[in-house]
């Protein structure tokens, strides 16, 4: 008598059965950030005439000299990299790739380099900038919860390297 289930049907091992709920979640938060993004950039290229912000520190921010990283738009940078989590994480939850550690590997790079790049930000309109975005904190959370999402990945790449 064997375990496997009626039918042939290989069940993933149990350990790993929450992952693709794991990865939904930081697809959901990336897809946030991605549409935070579009929207700074959007304003950044000028295509759109005034950005909702309430205070105003969102053009002061937007318009300093740090809105751009080596003459590229940060909201360009933004929304590569949330891009590049989102198609990582959907990409992950498939049954292909659901035990693949290169997912892991990309997801908890993207979210490290996002929260690091997001702190650097931050710095710079509390110190440098002297105003607040609301939709840069907004994507600074967003970055924070990625990170907190991607915890998990961390066994993954343990338990696949093993």
């Amino acid at each position: 008598m064997t375990d496997e289930p009626a039918g042939g049907a290989v069940e993933p091992p149990q350990d790993d059965a929450a992952s693709p709920l794991n990865r939904m979640i930081v697809a959901v938060l990336a897809l946030v950030g991605v549409l935070i993004s579009t929207y700074m950039l959007l304003y950044h290229l000028g295509a759109i005439g005034t950005i909702a912000c309430g205070t105003g520190g969102c053009q002061t921010v937007q318009n300093s000299p740090w809105a751009s990283f080596y003459t590229v738009p940060v909201p360009l940078i933004g929304l590569l990299g949330y891009g590049v989590v989102f198609a990582t994480a959907l990409l992950g939850t498939s049954g292909n790739f659901h035990a693949d550690r290169r997912i892991a590997v990309v997801l908890v790079t993207g979210a490290l380099i996002g929260v690091a790049f997001s702190v650097y930000l931050t710095y710079l309109e509390m110190y440098v900038i002297n105003a607040w975005c609301r939709w840069c904190i907004a994507s600074a959370i967003v970055a924070g919860l990625l990170f907190v999402a991607v915890i998990p990945e961390f066994a993954r790449m343990r338990r696949s390297a093993s």
